[in-house]
């Protein structure tokens, strides 16, 4: 019986066809090329053409921060959402383990025992008498040859899932990347600010004690001295608010690492030649995103499953052909289970034919092929959001290099116009509201030169990121 089982089986296998669409990745609906934005002329020199790619750059190599090194290492290894996602790779991969294993008959061996009591008519009614029958051996339960390619399909789906959550993963670790790093240089920078905040607070506060003195040998006026009061408590209203600000960003990335850190935040924010370091990367061709970024190639197996789960609900408008085998022993007596002549084997072919069933195989296909128009949208999608995001990270790198030396003119400025204001007043040519006036300028100077270099950092690691670094 082995023998004519086993050739329809190889025979299922060989003869199996799909019934999937001829799968088509789609189009990207996208430019050929990124925009070209042309910056000033004190804008930093573009990246050599031959520079190394984002994707190749590992993270530890694009960051020359120690301390940041660490704690992208520590958020790598303890952040909730990285967990997460490589526990849906576990859940993905048990799934697709679960549907090939449909693919492939089930073998089951077996042993019962029966005991019963039964009426016996033919010699004396009403009186029973007691039996034992037992059974031995193998079976395969209700095998599917997969003719038409159901089963097959169901396993493309579960391992296109399986993938599309894999790089997923990889999405959620290039993000990490990124958010961990952006965290870590706003909060350098807010601590920059704050320094910036308190120096001038300090500053105000000698001025306003040097005023009240002379207001008491009537060298100076009470409205100068209010005007000093007003200037040094704004300071130390912005001190404390930047403060404030510094601490919600630490809590920020300690909540990304997911652990404290190990030693408090130190040392300034990135200066002029790291930032430049981090912007010298390439950009290629929009076609180049296809490859790096892992979203897409999410968004690609999503669209292969979904291709997939067609072709399995086409073969339910066919018949579907099972198999039920069984090779054993059967008797009465357990001693003699095994002796000659109590053989038993059974082959049950069954045909199942589809007639009536109130349009659900309809429906089904019908869902599958809008979901199938769903991932092709979401495929698009996708890569029209990458496309922008590397747009906008370009044309962040060319103007904003040319917005952080105008903003550092503008400080170096109002610092030589207030050197220049004291001066006078204390030659008695300027007045105090002059110097207030030139003290308060510099200071908004110096905070705006620091906002924009942060947004020259953080867009340089949006750049990175958009390209597809931050996995080796």
């Amino acid at each position: 019986m082995i023998k004519p089982v086993l050739s329809v089986l190889a025979a299922a296998v060989l003869s199996a066809c799909s019934l999937a669409p001829t799968y088509q990745l789609p189009a990207a609906p996208v430019a050929g090329d990124f925009p070209v934005n042309a910056p000033g002329a004190g804008a930093a020199a573009a990246p050599a053409a031959d520079g190394k790619a984002a994707v190749d750059t590992g993270w530890r190599d694009f960051f020359a921060d120690d301390r940041l090194r660490s704690l992208i290492a520590t958020a790598l290894g303890n952040n909730r959402d990285l967990r997460t996602a490589a526990l849906r790779i576990e859940e993905a991969r048990a799934a697709y383990n679960i549907t090939r294993a449909d693919r492939l008959p089930s073998v089951n061996a077996g042993l019962t025992g029966t005991r019963a009591r039964g009426a016996d008519f033919r010699n004396t009614p009403g009186q029973g008498g007691v039996g034992e029958y037992y059974d031995a051996g193998i079976s395969i339960p209700a095998f599917e040859l997969d003719f038409f390619g159901r089963v097959r399909n169901l396993s493309a789906a579960a391992l296109s899932s399986y993938l599309a959550t894999d790089e997923a993963r990889r999405a959620a670790q290039i993000s990490t990347v990124a958010e961990v790093a952006k965290a870590y240089f706003t909060e350098r920078a807010y601590a920059e600010q704050q320094r910036i905040a308190q120096a001038t607070y300090e500053a105000r506060r000698r001025t306003y004690d040097l005023t009240r003195q002379r207001l008491e040998v009537g060298a100076s006026s009470l409205l100068d001295l209010r005007l000093n009061e007003t200037l040094m408590e704004t300071a130390r209203a912005q001190a404390l608010a930047l403060a404030r600000q510094r601490a919600q960003a630490e809590n920020a990335l300690t909540l990304l690492v997911g652990a404290p850190p190990a030693q408090a935040a130190s040392g300034p924010m990135a200066d002029d030649r790291q930032i430049d370091a981090m912007s010298a990367v390439p950009a290629g061709l929009p076609s180049d995103l296809l490859t790096r970024r892992p979203d897409i190639r999410a968004a690609e197996q999503r669209l292969r499953a979904a291709n997939a789960n067609i072709g399995a609900a086409r073969a339910a408008f066919f018949p579907r052909i099972s198999l039920t085998a069984a090779l054993g022993s059967s008797s009465p007596e357990f001693s003699g289970l095994f002796d000659s002549g109590t053989k038993t084997w059974s082959f049950v072919p069954q045909l199942a034919v589809p007639i009536f069933d109130a349009g659900r195989n309809r429906a089904n296909l019908n869902l599958a092929e809008v979901r199938k128009d769903i991932a092709v949208a979401d495929y698009e999608r996708t890569i029209q959001v990458a496309f922008r995001e590397v747009a906008d990270a370009l044309a962040a790198r060319s103007y904003l290099a040319d917005q952080v030396a105008a903003q550092r003119a503008i400080q170096e400025a109002q610092a030589e116009r207030l050197r220049l204001l004291q001066l006078r007043f204390e030659n008695g040519v300027a007045s105090t509201l002059d110097v207030l006036d030139a003290q308060r300028e510099l200071f908004d100077a110096e905070q705006q030169l620091v906002q924009a270099r942060l947004l020259r950092t953080t867009s340089a690691i949006d750049l990175y990121r958009a390209l597809g670094g931050g996995l080796q």
